[in-house]
């Protein structure tokens, strides 16, 4: 049985999406952050991040899409899975669901040429209320790690994102 060239797409999307959780998180682990991965495939994140004792940073993995966007829609399933039906309505991420959304954008020639990550707190989300964003729009949150750090704190998040 051969697979379609949609399937394929898709295939090739949800291996995309693990590749750039990983990318993260060894970005992470690289940066002395203590990080793992979560395994479970329904849960609204991707990795924990312990910032301290009793406290973590929920972080939800997105790719850098073709156009510069990064979605902050859950709930929905795309890549492999794309026709998979399940109870979870969509819904866009925020404060309840993660801590953090990190857009990783990975540009290729044969292997990694360069890879960047956009650090978007969901603060931000919420206060903007909408369900993706071009990273243009928030040059600020390219490759800066204070954003992680300091995701949670509302006074940070206004006076870094306005």
């Amino acid at each position: 049985m051969s697979e379609s060239n949609g399937d394929k797409k898709g295939l090739l999307a949800s291996a995309k999406g693990f590749a750039n959780e990983s990318r993260l998180l060894a970005a992470l682990l690289e940066r002395g952050f203590n990080a793992s991965c979560v395994d479970l495939p329904h849960s609204t994140y991707d990795i924990v991040v312990e910032k301290s004792t009793h406290d973590i940073i929920r972080v939800q993995v997105k790719t850098v899409g073709r156009t510069g966007s990064v979605s902050f829609q859950g709930g929905v399933r795309g890549g492999a899975d794309r026709t998979y039906k399940s109870d979870v309505k969509s819904y866009t991420h925020n404060t309840e669901t993660c801590d953090i959304v990190v857009g990783v954008e990975s540009i290729s020639d044969n292997g990694d040429k360069e890879v960047n990550f956009y650090f978007i707190p969901t603060l931000h989300i919420e206060k903007i209320g909408q369900k993706s964003l071009s990273m243009n729009r928030i040059p600020q949150a390219k490759n800066n790690w204070e954003i992680l750090r300091m995701c949670k704190d509302s006074e940070f998040v206004k006076k870094e994102f306005g």
